[in-house]
């Protein structure tokens, strides 16, 4: 099982559809994907008056932007993705972490982030009805509250959620699609493989910041989790295991390549 989380910017690749569709025939119908999409939101933000703000690479979620997040996730993003897909020979089946309860929530601080979430539960029910079925699951990240008797969503970072998700998922492999070939150390070179000490090293020097920081902090989860692998790189490392930064939780830890 292979969960691929992609960030807004990696969704404009002309390329990434048909990557995608060779992937999900290679791996015999195993793949979820995650998608984000924050570019289109923080533009539409600005068109309603409101400057987006991020803390540690997560978005401050006011009200406005909640409806935005909706709007562009679960709406417009999740059905660019889909339609591109099944135009690229690959079953897609566009939800959100709303449906089912997939992606249940909690706020990260009300007080500071507003409306945005952390991964409090996953159902993944739907997501393995859907691959039971032979189709591809492509899942906007807005997830539904934990308490089950109150509607309403939290905007939870994609990259949280395709961690929570794998990790529910038993997956072999999470990987995070970024715009840039991997983890990069302070002279911008890759970094082929890296330990969770080293990436809080990474963080705690400003090294990697912003959203790789909230990358590592994801691989970290999926990791606790039980995800077997999980790499960062671009779309060029998508179809190559030896490609992009492998996390691992420690030095002596085994990095299998996963086999496809």
């Amino acid at each position: 099982m292979f969960v691929v989380k992609l960030g807004g910017r990696t969704q404009n690749d002309p390329a990434l559809p048909a990557a995608l569709a060779a992937l999900w025939h290679q791996s015999g119908g195993r793949v979820v994907i995650v998608h984000g999409g924050g570019d289109q939101i923080s533009a539409l933000q600005r068109l309603r008056g409101e400057e987006p703000v991020f803390i540690g690479g997560r978005r401050v979620t006011t009200d406005t932007a909640l409806e935005l997040v909706r709007m562009v996730l679960s709406g417009l993003a999740n059905k660019q993705m889909v339609s591109s897909l099944v135009a690229a020979g690959a079953p897609a089946v566009g939800i959100s972490g709303e449906d089912a309860g997939l992606l249940r929530a909690t706020p990260i601080d009300a007080a500071t982030f507003g409306h945005s979430g952390t991964p409090a539960s996953v159902n993944p029910g739907v997501a393995r009805a859907l691959l039971a079925a032979g189709y591809l699951p492509v899942i906007s990240p807005v997830a539904a509250r934990e308490d089950v008797s109150v509607a309403g969503a939290y905007n939870v970072n994609g990259d949280d959620a395709a961690a929570a998700i794998a990790a529910a998922l038993g997956a072999d492999e999470l990987f995070l699609m970024a715009d840039v070939p991997g983890v990069l150390d302070g002279n911008k070179t890759l970094v082929p493989r890296l330990t969770l000490e080293e990436t809080q090293a990474l963080v705690a020097s400003g090294v990697a910041g912003g959203g790789m920081a909230a990358k590592l902090d994801a691989c970290a989860a999926a990791l606790a989790g039980g995800v077997s692998r999980v790499r960062i790189g671009d779309l060029a490392a998508l179809t190559v295991p030896s490609a992009g930064t492998a996390i691992v939780a420690r030095a002596d830890a085994t990095d299998a390549v996963s086999s496809r």
